[in-house]
């Protein structure tokens, strides 16, 4: 299995599409009504949520071709930064996998919306180490982080992570520093000026004021059924690390700093488990683990424990899904 999805043809695609229907069919038969989770701060995810309300199948539909256009970012991001061989479908494989993993994450959720701009700004974030004037790509990368943020409120806090990662990429001067927070502000500004001139603006100062008052630290999000899960996860990962013959590969110091970078956004995802609401639905988590599981499986040596391990998963996953359906 694993090195099968170490290259990338039309027929790792099409299982890999196979695979994420399998894992949404449930959902379709059943015709799982997505709930409601617009909030008042996140003005792009409620306009998308509207637009969709008219059927809760379309909401679904809308869902499951976000996951696969996110699943093939990712993966293409992977690729031309070489975190995974040049022809690999490694980290479309990992990503469906660990965003599907249970029947709450089968859903349109703000965090869903969210990722697509994370991803687009962490295209941009890593086109900067190769490149001799960055100041567009930070620019970008701060409008997708306000993007994000939009779409799900607590992802604003990501813009510090473009600020410590410039550093780890070798563009960390007090001026690059500033083009994406100008980027972020600059968008913001523009969203506030048109509400301004066209809406309520009394309204949307009201939105983000409680969108403010309703950011803390907690553990609600946890329940001991997710923290299994979690500790599984994290587990394997760790277990797959010490056993992967990626520490014997010779990386360029573009791949180093590349995977520090996925290590800092590790970190945040950590932080963001504990700002509210399920964390099976704080999806940052399970995207920084889909970076550092498919480079380790990318450059594993003995892969056949692997593959048993993965297929054994892969058959509790489903069986979840259809049957169990714990989570």
């Amino acid at each position: 299995m694993i090195k099968f999805f170490r290259q990338s043809y039309a027929i790792q695609y099409v299982i890999l599409a196979l695979m994420a229907i399998a894992l949404w069919l449930p959902s379709f038969i059943a015709g799982k009504v997505p709930v409601d989770q617009s909030s008042p701060a996140t003005p792009l995810f409620n306009a998308v949520e509207h637009i969709l309300r008219f059927s809760p199948y379309a909401k679904l539909v809308f869902a499951f071709l976000l996951m696969l256009v996110e699943a093939l970012l990712i993966n293409a991001i992977l690729v031309e930064n070489q975190i995974v061989g040049k022809v690999s479908t490694m980290g479309g494989f990992v990503f469906i996998i660990l965003m599907n993993l249970t029947r709450i994450q089968v859903n349109f959720y703000p965090f869903a919306l969210a990722m697509l701009f994370i991803l687009l700004a962490m295209r941009e974030l890593y086109k900067v180490y190769q490149m001799q004037k960055p100041e567009l790509n930070l620019l970008k990368c701060g409008i997708f982080v306000a993007l994000a943020s939009m779409c799900y409120f607590q992802s604003f806090i990501l813009l510090l992570w473009v600020l410590v990662a410039l550093p780890a990429l070798k563009k960390g001067s007090l001026r690059l520093e500033l083009i994406p927070i100008t980027g972020f502000l600059l968008t913001y500004f523009l969203y506030f000026s048109w509400v301004f001139l066209f809406g309520d603006f009394q309204a949307l100062m009201e939105n983000y004021e409680d969108g403010f008052m309703e950011l803390e630290l907690s553990v609600e999000g946890f329940n001991l059924k997710s923290i299994i899960l979690l500790l599984f996860v994290i587990a394997s990962a760790v277990l797959m690390l010490l056993n992967s013959g990626s520490s014997n590969f010779e990386k360029t110091v573009a791949v180093r700093s590349k995977m520090m970078a996925s290590v800092l956004l590790a970190v945040f995802a950590i932080f963001f488990l504990f700002m509210g609401g399920n964390i099976l639905l704080n999806a940052l988590f399970f995207l920084s683990l889909t970076i550092i599981i498919a480079y380790e499986f990318s450059y594993i040596n003995n892969t056949s424990w692997v593959d048993l391990f993965l297929t054994l998963f892969l058959l509790l996953v489903m069986a979840n899904h259809y049957y169990f359906k714990l989570l």
